[in-house]
């Protein structure tokens, strides 16, 4: 996996973002994923508005699955969920509006993220569930974007719900959350979690070259 991207001229960066673009748009002439129109694939690569470029990016992976690894993890934790578990995204369901990508962990089917257009731009949410599918006390925390951000790169600060819900349960050191998706089309996807406040940078990357097996279903999720 090419991880230099971002490290490339500014002028490579912009004739390789063009192929990509030109590539994805051939793509959706010619298969549909799993939930969702090509027609709406191609038409989001074509708008002028990143939120829009950054959906389809992630939506023309809908139905297939790719395994991950922890990038970084810092300050690193004394209890560590997903030290030494397979990782796997699966792209699971793609509407106009909505993905859902399910977050397995070894055997642990309990995340799923859940990206959402609105009239102002990105939100993301963290659906958690108990293995009888029952919601998790803490659950649907989450953010808005509140800038255009990119086709390839989008931030959700923490929300009020969230906030609400992270200071009733005393997880005071949420409050600053910031969470991010990156994506670099037929190489890399990222999910983040950083915080304002201190040097705290959760990061796992997929590797989007090679699909991987489909994950079961997530919990409290019916199957497709």
């Amino acid at each position: 996996m090419n991880n230099n991207f971002c490290s490339r001229s500014p002028g490579l960066r912009k004739v390789m973002i063009t192929a990509v673009q030109i590539g994805l748009l051939s793509l959706a002439a010619c298969s549909e994923p799993q939930g969702n129109s090509t027609g709406a694939i191609a038409d989001r690569l074509l708008s002028d508005q990143p939120a829009d470029r950054f959906m389809a990016n992630i939506a023309q992976y809908c139905g297939q699955s790719f395994t991950g690894r922890v990038a970084a993890n810092t300050p690193p934790p004394t209890d560590d969920a997903f030290a030494n578990q397979t990782l796997i995204m699966h792209v699971r369901e793609c509407s106009d509006n909505e993905i859902r990508i399910p977050f397995h962990v070894g055997d642990d089917h309990s995340r799923t993220w859940i990206l959402t257009r609105t009239d102002e731009g990105l939100r993301l949410k963290h659906d958690h569930r108990h293995e009888d599918g029952s919601d998790d006390a803490v659950t649907m925390y989450g953010g808005d974007t509140d800038d255009d951000g990119t086709a390839m790169r989008q931030e959700f600060p923490v929300d009020q719900f969230s906030i609400d819900m992270f200071t009733r349960g005393d997880m005071l050191v949420s409050l600053t959350n910031v969470w991010a998706m990156e994506i670099v089309p037929d190489e890399l996807f990222v999910y983040e979690l950083g915080r304002r406040d201190s040097n705290r940078l959760f990061r796992v990357e997929f590797d989007l070259s090679e699909e991987v097996a489909t994950p079961p279903d997530p919990w409290g999720h019916p199957p497709l």
